[in-house]
């Protein structure tokens, strides 16, 4: 029975029902012939009635199969219709259950953007329709507004990342709220989200006074309803303070970075001392750590602005920029030691390199283990995220020509300082100008620009806003000095340059320059005991050893300097020179190939890799 049904499914039955008609057909000849031949013998009258019979017999057998195969023809036709019925039937049921699916993964994403979100809506204000005239409506007083807000997150130099971090809804998205008209997928996901979202919706009216003027009023979720007047012809500026007004209430954080960025210092230490005690918990590290880096801009102390960054730690373990900020003040205290320490603290917390914490976070570590193209790489990148200004206190472009002259790259120091804006008015930019061109002149072995460049660069180091990002400013300013001449001037740099390593070894290359090889050496072993685990030291240490001819010497503390400064180019060169002197060109070029991994662009590096690949004559 079941083969029978599905071999009309398949379309078997056809091919079976052929040879069973034949066999019946041949059966039945066979035995008419056989009952003919039999009745034949006995009696002709019998046999012909016999036949006669027979013959019925056979055309009514034919009769049946000629009917079992018209039959069998309607049962398939039956049974095709019946599997296309069932087809269509699978298709709709499919076609449902798609919908359905298509319908529900639409829901959930509409629902889980409604659980996450964190916009802030700008409600249509109120406005007096004797003000429609003038082109000023409730639409347009809150499209005004909503641009004021855009305008200030937009200069608010900050990561994308800590903005997602904070806790009042801001970061996500801002916009005008315009109602729907019907019921629409715009008007449910607007529902979910005033159901279950995070949202700040933000609203007002524009009414006339009495006196002819204007008063518009601002309330929202946790913003407290405040009234700003004045005469038709301040409506801007009012719209300007009430969206401000908005900011700093419903994102007090943003808000303090904000004024930092655009220099409203004192503006921004009173809004944070008035906020903090107040402020949303999850909100007082980043508020501690705008305090940290107002008060230190402005000459506080650098003691306690370290309390306030490791403080803000405390709060946030895993708050990566007050990680890097205990570096920048470290160092600013010419303790470079601890500097490097709270860097591997910070590699350890963020889980290694790459990890958690932004490779940015390990701008002093880098610097001072002159991990340059690595910084580099951090530097572009928080440009390019920024709108080529950067995050930091400091510009962006200034700090990527510093780091291409360290890298011995010119051209492209000199390109990236006239590509950048040359603000004037910004202190970091015009310092950091300074100190870049001094840099450049001290490659180019033009002494005399470079001390000049350095002079004026030691001038502006007076103003707290840049002093802490130079903190051995006057250490480079004593080796222009001393390269010009002006022995006077450097060993006044150096005295009051501070306890910085750079300070030391360059006394050591001053002394050494002036034949005091013993005050060189002194100098030196002064430097390494400041910060063993840096660099810088053993580098400039070994590049004199080698001049006075102890290669062995010079060769241990390059690869000292090496094993603390693996992407440091300089020591690599110096150790491929040392090598090559001794005769194990083989060596030296291989030192020389590693170098310029990290420094690719560097003249004298490949003039030297090129000088001791040439077989000797």
């Amino acid at each position: 029975m079941a083969e029978g049904l599905l071999g009309g499914i398949l379309g078997a039955g056809e091919e079976k029902q052929d040879p069973e008609g034949t066999e019946t057909r041949v059966g039945a000849d066979a035995f008419a012939a056989a009952i003919v031949h039999g009745a034949s013998v006995q009696d002709r009258e019998v046999a012909k009635k016999t036949a006669i019979f027979l013959d019925h017999q056979s055309r009514l057998l034919e009769t049946q199969r000629e009917h079992l195969q018209d039959e069998h023809a309607l049962r398939l036709s039956s049974l095709r219709g019946q599997r296309l019925a069932i087809y269509i039937r699978i298709a709709f049921q499919v076609f449902v259950a798609l919908v359905a699916t298509v319908i529900g993964i639409v829901f959930a994403v509409m629902l889980r953007d409604a659980l996450t979100s964190h916009s802030v809506i700008v409600e249509a204000f109120e406005a007096p329709p004797a003000l429609a005239a003038r082109g000023v409506t409730g639409t347009v007083v809150a499209g005004s507004f909503l641009d004021e807000l855009t305008r200030l997150r937009s200069a608010t130099r900050t990561s994308a990342a800590a903005k997602r971090n904070l806790s009042s809804a801001w970061s996500n998205e801002v916009k005008v709220s315009v109602p729907d008209a019907g019921i629409s997928l715009g008007e449910l996901s607007r529902l979910l989200k005033a159901r279950f979202g995070h949202d700040l919706r933000i609203g007002g009216d524009l009414v006339e006074t009495r006196a002819g003027g204007l008063a518009l009023t601002v309330r929202g979720d946790g913003v407290q309803a405040r009234v700003f007047t004045g005469t038709v012809d301040d409506l801007d500026k009012l719209i300007i303070s009430a969206a401000q007004y908005v900011y700093a209430q419903s994102q007090p954080v943003l808000w303090a970075i904000y004024l930092e960025g655009v220099g409203r210092l004192e503006e921004e230490l009173a809004f944070i001392k008035s906020t903090y005690a107040a402020a949303n918990p999850a909100d007082r590290p980043y508020l501690l750590n705008s305090w940290a880096n107002v008060t230190l801009i402005t000459g506080g102390s650098g003691r306690e602005v370290l309390k306030m960054y490791q403080s803000a730690i405390k709060l946030k373990p895993d708050y990566w920029v007050a990680y890097a900020n205990v570096q920048h003040v470290l160092v600013a205290l010419a303790d470079e030691e601890g500097a490097w320490r709270a860097g591997e603290d910070l590699r350890r917390a963020g889980g290694g390199r790459p990890g958690a914490a932004n490779e940015r976070y390990f701008s002093s570590w880098d610097e001072l283990t002159q991990n340059l193209l690595v910084r580099l790489n951090a530097e572009i990148a928080d440009s390019d995220a920024s709108g080529g200004i950067g995050t930091s206190h400091f510009s962006a472009g200034i700090s990527m020509a510093q780091i291409e002259v360290y890298l011995h790259d010119p051209d492209a120091a000199e390109l990236r300082l006239q590509t950048i804006n040359q603000d004037e008015n910004n202190p970091t930019v015009v310092t950091g100008t300074r100190f870049a061109r001094a840099l450049l002149a001290m490659e180019a072995g033009d002494a005399a620009v470079a001390a000049t460049e350095m002079e004026i660069f030691g001038g502006l180091l007076v103003d707290p806003a840049v002093r802490d990002g130079y903190a051995d400013g006057r250490c480079w300013i004593a080796l222009a000095e001393e390269a010009a001449g002006r022995t006077d001037k450097a060993d006044a740099m150096l005295e009051n340059g501070g306890t910085f390593v750079n300070c030391y070894r360059f006394r050591g290359d001053i002394l050494d320059g002036r034949g005091d090889w013993t005050g060189a050496q002194k100098a030196y072993a002064d430097a390494v005991a400041l910060a063993p685990d840096l660099p810088a030291a053993y580098y400039s240490w070994g590049v004199a050893l080698a001049r006075h001819g102890d290669l062995a010497g010079a060769e241990a503390k390059l690869k000292d300097a090496n094993r603390r400064g693996p992407h440091w180019a300089d020591p690599l060169k110096a150790w491929g020179d040392v090598l090559n002197k001794q005769g194990h060109v083989h060596e030296a070029l291989v030192k020389y190939d590693e170098a310029l991994k990290y420094a690719p662009n560097w003249a004298a590096l490949k003039q030297a890799r090129d000088a001791a690949s040439k077989p000797s004559s």
